[in-house]
């Protein structure tokens, strides 16, 4: 008896004297907005997704003009004929959803090339803020639902801007 009660004295005093960890909270996609050469590396991205997107509808408008001219024959030609206009349409259907695919793959490589420096050096500053002021834990809270429960902990938006010079 007497072993346990000394067991769990020392396991109190144990945790008695273990720091108290710190958590902090920023919204990382606020801090991101107001670093210098965000504004323009959206502006880039949003104008190559223009690009893009026009790219797609020449395309379709392509698509849709051969099924018009399709349409127009289609009572003269024998099934043999219908049947490879079937398949060039499809072939080209095809090649619209691939584009489609192939557009968000290069939005996204361009949006890590303009914005992943940016989102570095913002990564960095939070990292040295968190380490210099003892924080064990940081929080973005830009994603939703993502902390569903957290003791009350430090806005370190001010300190790291502090950081990046902003």
């Amino acid at each position: 008896m007497l072993r346990h009660l000394l067991l769990a004295a020392s396991f109190l005093l144990a945790v008695g004297v273990l720091p108290a960890q710190k958590y902090g909270h920023l919204n990382f996609g606020n801090l991101l907005a107001t670093i210098p050469g965000t504004e323009a590396a959206e502006a880039e991205l949003s104008a190559y997704n223009d690009e893009l997107v026009e790219e797609g509808e020449r395309m379709v408008a392509a698509l849709r003009a051969r099924v018009a001219e399709i349409e127009a024959m289609v009572e003269d030609l024998p099934p043999v004929e219908l049947d490879k206009y079937r398949a060039e349409i499809e072939q080209g259907r095809r090649e619209i959803a691939a584009y489609e695919q192939e557009v968000g793959q290069k939005l996204e490589a361009r949006r890590r090339e303009l914005l992943g420096p940016l989102v570095a050096e913002a990564r960095a500053a939070v990292q040295t803020v968190a380490r210099e002021n003892g924080y064990e834990l940081v929080f973005d809270t830009s994603q939703f639902n993502t902390v569903l429960f957290a003791r009350e902990s430090d806005d370190l938006m001010e300190l790291v801007r502090k950081q990046l010079g902003l």
